[in-house]
């Protein structure tokens, strides 16, 4: 468990306002607030025309390979998901990764970890071609610790951990009312917590890279 505490104090008192940077930021809320209103409309004239639309399901899978400072991390993760928008997909992933450390206490010994876990994620895409994703991991994971010359006894432990993954990606060949495509994408675990698959010993955080195939469902002629 992570507590998180903050103390904040205030050691002089605020005795005026800088008139120009209140109207800075009132402008800018309006502006936020009446792009927020355009989505909502837009998203409103979609729902009217239906609820749940099986053709707005999708599957789909990528592949991780990544190489970092010693380390090697090769996955595959398939995910069934909706597109609650045009813009907005979310699904529920299952993953499979498996992760080798070099040198970790000493030279020459190794770490190697097998992961399995269940997630879920969101994409983005504020265009058709570029989107962003958070991705949600509760990963199972057994490790063995291989000693090199001189290193410590061999070692076997399991256990479970949180990853939060964010990043972008570029999907190509995906149109407004076409939901299959290729896509890759780059994403960091902004988490870092101990026993992460995504972090090296020095808590480090290890560049994701995934590459993959989405396949839209039950589209027909492909629009939706």
């Amino acid at each position: 468990m992570i507590e998180l505490s903050k103390t904040f104090s205030i050691s002089q008192p605020i005795t005026f306002l800088n008139t120009a940077s209140t109207m800075k930021k009132i402008i800018l809320a309006v502006i936020v607030i009446n792009l927020a209103l355009i989505v909502k409309a837009q998203d409103e004239k979609e729902e009217k025309s239906g609820g749940f639309k099986k053709e707005n399901l999708f599957t789909g899978g990528n592949v991780n390979v990544s190489f970092f400072n010693g380390t090697t991390a090769l996955g595959i993760s398939p995910y069934f998901g909706y597109s609650i928008t045009k813009w907005l997909d979310a699904a529920v992933s299952l993953n499979f990764n498996y992760i080798s450390q070099r040198d970790v206490d000493v030279y020459g010994d190794k770490v190697r970890q097998t992961i399995l876990g269940p997630g879920a994620f969101v994409r983005v895409f504020p265009i058709n071609f570029l989107f962003a994703q958070a991705q949600f991991e509760h990963n199972f994971l057994t490790q063995k610790y291989l000693p090199g010359v001189n290193g410590n006894p061999r070692d076997k432990f399991k256990t479970d951990v949180n990853s939060l993954l964010l990043g972008v990606g570029y999907a190509s060949g995906r149109e407004q009312y076409n939901k299959s495509y290729y896509f890759i994408s780059l994403s960091f675990d902004v988490l870092k917590l101990a026993n992460s698959p995504y972090v090296d010993n020095l808590q480090r955080t290890i560049p994701i890279v995934n590459a993959g195939f989405n396949i839209a469902l039950f589209q027909g002629d492909g629009r939706r």
